[in-house]
């Protein structure tokens, strides 16, 4: 096996609280549970000989690979064809339905021969809380017991298990054409007892209920656009980053995936962001997905309030980010017996940023409460009338911003270099008092409506006065400078310029010369603006994608189909994303990355519009 296959050589699979990451090679290198943000069992990617893994694969060294998804689910493939057969490695797990949060998780892995004879291999070495906390194994025949302090793990097989050093196990099978052969690995608490054992044909009714419930969700899309596979495949990937219990998505699945290889842009990503939660509403909206898009705004609703009438009165109204379960605490700690991928160090834990300053996410919180009205996905829309509690919330939100807005802070991009008076941090405080004065008017909500619309206006006037670089003949980065920022491809999105404005046209123009590269676009040019880090970065897929938006809503179609369907050439072989582009094309960061998948489908409908339009005779190429 590898010791570090590329970040885009992995598929998902996940059971809508915890996620797995499975190479093309049948290896299990990334698993943390019973959580996303809990620490990890198989971490092999971040350090292939002590962070532990679990292979089934092909016993052929001449083997080919290739994996792909059952259609409309998140139930991986990986086949392997050799010169004595074909053989086929199924993962998935079982999504519980219940929406409470568990300590049991199961990950089922099902082998089969196709044709002639194949003989697979598996090894089993996991290794709890980052291979931090040692384990004992017990063999009883087909079924290995891991035990930590604070973990269990059950590998259950319909075929010998053998031990592998002192807490390892593994095991062969050959099958011949029509053969199968399964395994599954459960997780629970320390003094959890072993799943009963899981016939041939409990198996099979597992793997079809989970069929099931994946194309019956997607199913219920409303998206009749021209990107039906790669927009379902989008949808998917989220929903298998929402963690159900609570309806709150995570940016991405894994942590410490290096920006640059070698590289110290290595982040834990983990956890729910304000921003990218709140965005991720208007494209599960546009997609039909009411019931997720309700479950965020009801989170996003309970971390408004409880900082406005709880004991954190008078701190900031929100932070940027929580765990999961709305949890604020997020320690960032450094995994220094971790080698990092492929030598990427530091591998961090938990995410200093959260202390950060970033006046931005008040304008994307109330974009999200705002966005159940005129929907135009068909069916039913979120309420948007707030309650009693939430709207007091709201309002002593936008009452702080009141007297926030005008300082400098660490922007979108989670700079550590220093704060800055960043433009888009203002554009979207001008969002938050112009969805704020809407709520207020259409609900008849009490306000000081005339703070707010003082705010909302005076910010407009200083973006377009201290945010206008004559020299660029752009809206920049922040005051005084001449940096160009990918952000601010959302303010035809948000409303503070209508997208034929001369001076929105006039940034876009300096975007697409200044930060766009063969279609792929950089979110800002470190070099210009230092951010505290060593290193460069590549392409951001996020704000590839928003570029293709922003073309489509200038007007710019033929450009904007040119950019997406390149863009989407740069997907893995299963349809996911990373982060960024490397410089070589190869996929970098966190993966799959929440982020770049709703940005995709934003750019999708955008587009899809724009072209339906323009084929209706009602806009220009």
């Amino acid at each position: 096996m590898k010791r570090y296959p590329l970040i885009a050589d992995h598929g998902i699979v996940g059971d809508l609280q915890t996620v797995a990451l499975v190479s093309d090679q049948g290896v299990v290198d990334w698993f943390a549970a019973p959580r996303f943000d809990s620490p990890g069992i198989f971490s092999a990617l971040l350090d292939h000989d002590r962070g532990g893994y679990f292979r089934m694969s092909l016993d052929h060294p001449g083997a080919t690979v290739k994996q792909l998804y059952y259609p409309d689910t998140a139930i991986l493939v990986t086949r392997f064809m050799c010169p004595d057969g074909v053989g086929e490695l199924m993962d998935w797990m079982p999504p519980d339905l219940t929406g409470r949060a568990s300590r049991k998780h199961t990950l089922m892995r099902v082998v089969r021969c196709m044709r002639g004879t194949v003989r697979f291999n598996l090894e089993c070495r996991p290794r709890f809380n980052f291979g931090r906390a040692r384990h004992e194994l017990t063999l009883d025949g087909q079924l290995a017991t891991f035990r930590s302090a604070a973990d269990s793990g059950f590998l259950q097989t319909d075929f010998a298990l053998e031990r592998d050093g002192e807490f390892d196990v593994r095991g062969s099978i050959t099958l011949t054409s029509g053969g199968r052969a399964g395994a599954a690995f459960t997780v629970g608490g320390r003094d959890a007892s072993p799943p009963s054992p899981a016939n041939a044909e409990k198996i099979e009714s597992q793997l079809w209920d989970t069929v099931g419930f994946w194309q019956d969700w997607v199913r219920t899309a409303h998206y009749r656009g021209r990107w039906p596979d790669m927009v379902h495949r989008s949808a998917i990937t989220l929903k298998l980053l929402t963690y159900l219990p609570t309806g709150a998505p995570i940016a991405a699945a894994t942590l410490g995936l290096p920006e640059l290889v070698g590289g110290e842009r290595n982040w834990d990503y983990r956890y729910t962001w304000i921003r990218d939660g709140s965005l991720s509403v208007r494209a599960l909206l546009d997609l039909g997905f009411v019931e997720e898009a309700a479950a965020f705004t009801n989170w996003l609703t309970e971390r408004v309030t409880e900082r406005a009438t709880g004991p954190a009165s008078g701190t900031q109204p929100l932070q940027i980010m929580y765990r999961v379960d709305g949890d604020p605490w997020l320690p960032e700690e450094i995994l220094d017996h971790f080698e990092g991928y492929r030598g990427s160090a530091p591998v961090r834990v938990g995410n200093a940023a959260v202390n950060q300053v970033q006046l931005d996410i008040y304008g994307e919180a109330l974009y999200a409460l705002t966005q159940g009205r005129g929907s135009s996905a068909p069916g039913p829309a979120i309420d948007a009338q707030p309650t009693y509690r939430g709207w007091q919330a709201i309002s002593s939100m936008l009452d702080w911003l009141c007297d926030s807005w005008d300082s400098e802070d660490e922007g979108i991009w989670e700079t550590r270099g220093g704060r800055q008076d960043f433009t888009y941090s203002r554009v979207m405080s001008w969002a938050a008092f112009d969805r704020g004065l809407r709520l207020a008017s259409e609900f008849s909500r009490p306000a000081d409506r005339e703070q707010w619309r003082q705010a909302r206006d005076a910010i407009f006037e200083q973006v377009m006065t201290r945010g206008w670089s004559q020299r660029r003949r752009a809206l920049v980065q922040h005051y005084g400078g001449d940096v160009l920022d990918a952000a601010l491809l959302l303010i035809p999105r948000v409303g503070l310029l209508s997208p034929s404005d001369p001076a929105w046209l006039s940034t876009l123009d300096a975007i697409d010369s200044g930060l766009v590269s063969d279609s792929l676009v950089y979110r800002y040019d470190p070099e210009a603006s230092p951010d505290g880090l060593r290193g460069a970065e590549g392409t951001f897929s996020l704000c590839t994608f928003l570029h293709v938006d922003a073309l489509a809503r200038a007007g710019r179609t033929r450009q904007a189909r040119f950019s997406f369907e390149k863009m989407l050439t740069y997907a893995n072989h299963v349809g996911l994303f990373a982060e960024e582009i490397g410089p070589s094309g190869e996929q970098l960061g966190n993966f799959p990355q929440a982020f770049t998948h709703l940005s995709l489908i934003m750019a999708a409908t955008t587009l899809d519009d724009a072209l339906d339009r323009m084929r209706g005779g009602q806009g220009q190429p």
